[in-house]
């Protein structure tokens, strides 16, 4: 049944990659069937070309995006605009924008700020209430009344998952950018399979490009067959598309209302440290109970509803629609999402406003580090300013040529007093941030371009949580288990050196 499986999928990534192929043969053939047809292609696509670049100077877009595809348009004059119109011009991506800006218009009126946790706020953390009040004016209240558990690594969190997972009574709601089959799915499938036979509304949303190489064709009808509603976000078609760039990386679990769960940790075993792709895996998860789970709830209801192209009531999901339980209140808890289509960098702008406004130390865990120049001058102004930074990425990366572009940021940082760590144990997968023992951020958002800037992502900001402790003290366990990059481990020849700078330079478009 294995090697069946594997055939069909070997069959359907090798149809698809056939196709792209044959279009981009198609296009070469095209402009060079001939040389008269060479001349007017050559002319009609270098003026066109010339017309994009100025388009792309003029657009309101980070300088980090226009540079490489300016560069790219002048050193491949005839194909370069091309290329841009096939990755940025696309009506499916406008389409799909248009099914979230109604799903979010509706739960809007659902997400209204208590004014009474703001005054608790500006009172006991005045420092902290710009942050807040950035994330409310994207719709995304802060909550108390809500306890979080920092769960680290993924073995803990599947252990915790599966018992929550066990205790729902009336709905489970899923989405993840990677499910694989194996131990953690498996176990994670049977408890889904008996809730959905007891008639408990579950609900499965995964990414297919996530899921590409992990999951067979047509495995939307068997979950389906088990009772399981399931949804594929953005379904993989072999076009050149600039839609296939934006995924769905998030992590979300939803259970009655009441709990939740985000983070880095996908579901499949390397996640778990059943098998062993990089040396020992190590991630970080955060279970949310009470008030602040109704954000996730909606989240997750937002992009479900706009793939499925349904209107349902939200409000019958509402935190307290299942429970009379007084939550426990710990601290302050504000959930948020980021999406690449409404021109707000959410994820990045957090992550500033904690860099900002730490005095003491910011501690960061991350498996890329790949950043344009706003973060790194705000990291590297916090450190000049005095704050103990510390970036913890991987000693063991999953990709030759994005671990060398992560690679090539250390030395910029380690002159201006950034305090630079490579995981040694194997591979560090967590997105965590935490700072001055206040302030905290946790969930699915990569430093790297695709997460900041072209993926769903969502994570959790927290502030005087008993979590954050817990985060730290992870952060300096990890770092005992690191190699501490110093200048001298950055030194390179001169053809190293040269590649370095033009990964830096693409690293936009990778």
């Amino acid at each position: 049944m294995r090697q069946k499986w594997l055939r069909v999928l070997f069959r359907r990534r090798l149809s698809v990659a056939i196709l792209i192929l044959l279009q981009i043969a198609f296009v070469v053939y095209t402009i060079w069937a001939s040389d008269t047809q060479y001349e007017i292609f050559n002319r009609t696509l270098s003026i066109f070309s010339l017309y994009i670049v100025l388009y792309i100077i003029n657009k309101k877009d980070k300088p980090s995006y226009k540079y490489p595809w300016i560069l790219l348009i002048l050193i491949v004059p005839v194909f370069g605009g091309l290329f841009y119109l096939l990755f940025n011009f696309q009506s499916s991506t406008r389409k799909f924008r248009n099914k979230l800006k109604v799903m979010s218009e509706k739960t809007k009126p659902l997400l209204k700020q208590e004014n009474e946790i703001l005054v608790h706020l500006e009172n006991e953390s005045p420092d902290f209430l710009p942050s807040a009040k950035y994330l409310i004016t994207e719709d995304y209240p802060i909550y108390q009344n809500t306890t979080c558990v920092y769960l680290s690594p993924g073995e803990v969190k599947f252990a915790r998952l599966v018992e929550e997972l066990k205790k729902a009574e009336h709905f489970i709601f899923l989405e993840y950018f990677i499910i694989q089959g194996g131990i953690m799915w498996g176990t994670i499938l049977e408890v889904l399979k008996e809730k959905a036979k007891l008639g408990l509304d579950v609900r499965v949303l995964y990414d297919d490009m996530g899921c590409f190489f992990t999951l067979p064709v047509g495995y939307k009808k068997k979950l389906e067959s088990f009772g399981i509603k399931t949804e594929i976000f953005n379904k993989f078609k072999p076009v050149l598309s600039s839609i296939q760039n934006n995924r769905d990386h998030r992590k979300i679990v939803v259970i009655d209302g009441i709990t939740a769960f985000t983070g880095g940790i996908n579901l499949a075993d390397e996640y778990i440290n059943v098998v062993s792709k990089h040396g020992y895996w190590k991630d970080a998860s955060i279970m949310l109970r009470g008030e602040a789970v109704w954000s996730f709830t909606l989240i997750f209801l937002e992009m479900w509803n706009a793939i499925r192209n349904t209107d349902e009531d939200f409000t019958k999901f509402e935190t307290h629609t299942y429970t009379n339980e007084e939550f426990e209140s710990n601290g302050y808890v504000q959930p948020y999402a980021d999406s690449p289509l409404d021109k707000e960098n959410i994820g990045e702008n957090v992550l500033l406003n904690i860099i900002i406004n730490s005095k003491k130390y910011i501690y960061i865990t991350t498996p890329y580090l790949i950043i344009d120049d706003t973060i790194i001058s705000a990291l590297i102004l916090a450190a000049k300013g005095g704050v103990d930074v510390r970036i913890v990425t991987p000693f063991i990366g999953d990709n030759k040529i994005i671990h060398a572009t992560t690679r090539s940021y250390y030395a910029e940082l380690i002159r201006s007093g950034v305090k630079i760590y490579e995981y040694t144990k194997g591979f560090i997968h967590a997105k965590v941030l935490v700072s001055d023992d206040k302030t905290a951020s946790i969930g699915t958002i990569n430093l790297d371009y695709r997460s900041l800037y072209l993926h769903f992502e969502c994570g959790v900001l927290l502030h005087k949580n008993d979590a954050i402790i817990a985060m730290k003290h992870d952060c300096v366990d990890i770092m005992n288990d690191c190699k501490n990059i110093t200048l001298e481990n950055c030194k390179v020849g001169p053809l190293k050196r040269l590649i370095n700078e033009i990964l830096r330079v693409f690293a936009p478009l990778m």
